[in-house]
């Protein structure tokens, strides 16, 4: 019997919908029309929403539900524990803890909308402030493009041999990640090392190599050049989602590896609570970190600077981290609940608000020709000088006006202005705790216009 398919035109593509209808319905579930009624993210899986008056029936049956049910039984898991909280700055200085507090999401849509109400003035005086920072914060931002000698000639033989799922853009972001570590002192250079597969790793450590942690490690490709080039013999992957085609197989033919993924959330996941992690000296290392990832794992390695931290927690921190290679991107999702230092941008002057206006800007960094780096050579501050003299308060649609006129060149290097006060904001939080760190860029912008990368060592 053949299958009917959905009615539903998709005009882009020229063509119906190639999904089967529903029973009775001329169209598939995505494309049939709603049931009347509030529609409300589900609790277990806000991905997917589902009628109010159908959700006390759909938890009990969501299909997600004996996954989330397994992953929270594990040893390490402790739910929101590295999220930090809206007031935390206030927390600090009034020892008042609203961390348990819910706090809802800001969408980019109601980011959107909160930057369309301000009124001109506001919005100039905004961008005014964003230019003014950049241009005072971020003067000492280096390019770090690195190709260690081992990274090169495993990429070569990986390629002959063809066992790589080579992809240049990638291959490349990983060996400067592995590159930077190498020259900040971090990981030493493996060239000539003769690591016998007979020799049992000594408490996580051989040959003064320290244990990997890769959050948002998806498939393990960083972890396996790390591990192959540099000697890793304990590694732990971090990674909330289920994936094909992972390195570890790969990593696992090696017999003295040590692997372990951690299927968690980075939000929730007590790094001290592992039991193989006791007393193991570890380098953190992320690509690609989205949004707030970056700064739940900034709070996950550094658990002696939350609020919640034990004497214990302190001690194994201080002495087990030694190092931490972050390439940061999609700062359009940052949140501030989650972001690490909200003192930095209060004492900048600039509110709740203005940082989801920051991170909504971001989204423009990938909208133009990413062939050279635009944040140091555009400036829209005198072009909005003269649009507030003409038009002041007058105009309603004011914003979202300046917003539609703006050059796409100017868009981009206003998002990247954002981006790079964003993660100065992590650099000066990490230099504030005593760590030696540096933010540079360590790819052309024409390989990743996300080519921000976070490095840190103990500053002994």
């Amino acid at each position: 019997m053949e299958t009917k398919k959905c009615k539903f035109w998709l005009p882009n593509k020229n063509r119906f919908c190639a999904n089967s209808s529903l029973t009775g319905s001329l169209f598939c579930g995505n494309h049939n029309s709603r049931s009347p009624g509030q529609w409300i993210p589900c609790p277990i899986d806000p991905s997917h929403s589902v009628l109010e008056q159908n959700l006390k029936g759909h938890v009990k049956r969501c299909p997600l539900l004996k996954q989330a049910q397994s992953l929270s039984v594990q040893p390490f898991y402790q739910k929101g524990i590295n999220a930090g909280s809206d007031g935390e700055q206030e927390e600090e200085e009034s020892g008042v803890d609203d961390s348990r507090l819910p706090t809802a999401t800001i969408s980019s849509e109601m980011k959107r909308k909160a930057l369309h109400s301000m009124s001109v003035p506001e919005f100039c005086t905004l961008i005014e402030k964003i230019e003014s920072f950049h241009d005072s914060l971020c003067k000492d931002v280096q390019e770090s493009v690195q190709m260690p000698e081992v990274c090169r000639l495993w990429i070569k033989r990986g390629v002959e041999d063809r066992k790589l799922p080579f992809q240049e853009k990638h291959i490349t972001q990983q060996a400067s990640i592995l590159g930077n570590l190498e020259r900040f002192g971090v990981l030493k250079n493996s060239l000539g090392r003769k690591t016998s597969k007979c020799e049992e790793p000594v408490e996580g450590k051989e040959d003064g190599v320290p244990a990997v942690i890769e959050f948002g490690a998806g498939r393990g490709y960083l972890t396996q050049m790390l591990a192959d080039c540099y000697g890793i013999n304990r590694v732990f992957l971090v990674e909330r989602k289920a994936y094909k085609l992972k390195a570890d197989r790969s990593l696992r033919q090696n017999e003295s590896m040590m692997l372990e993924r951690l299927r968690i959330d980075i939000e929730d996941l007590n790094l001290n609570a592992v039991e193989s992690m006791q007393g193991v000296p570890f380098v953190a290392i992320g690509k690609h970190l989205c949004g707030a990832a970056t700064d739940l794992t900034l709070r996950c390695c550094f658990p002696e600077y939350r609020k919640d931290s034990s004497e214990q927690d302190t001690a194994s921190a201080n002495g087990n981290f030694e190092g931490l290679a972050i390439a940061t991107c999609c700062h359009h999702l940052c949140q501030w609940k989650h972001y690490t230092n909200k003192r930095f941008f209060l004492d900048l002057g600039m509110t709740k608000e203005e940082f989801h206006a920051v991170t909504w800007f971001t989204s423009w960094a990938v909208d133009d020709n990413h062939g050279s780096d635009l944040s140091n050579t555009t400036n829209c501050t005198s072009h909005l000088q003269s649009i507030r003299k003409e038009q002041g308060d007058g105009d309603s649609n004011g914003v979202e006006k300046i917003l539609s006129d703006m050059e796409a060149a100017e868009r981009a290097a206003l998002g990247f202005k954002c981006k790079w006060i964003i993660d100065m904001g992590r650099l000066i939080w990490l230099r504030e705790r005593g760590f030696d760190a540096q933010l540079v860029r360590y790819v052309p912008p024409s390989i990743s216009p996300e080519n921000h990368l976070l490095i840190a060592r103990p500053s002994h």
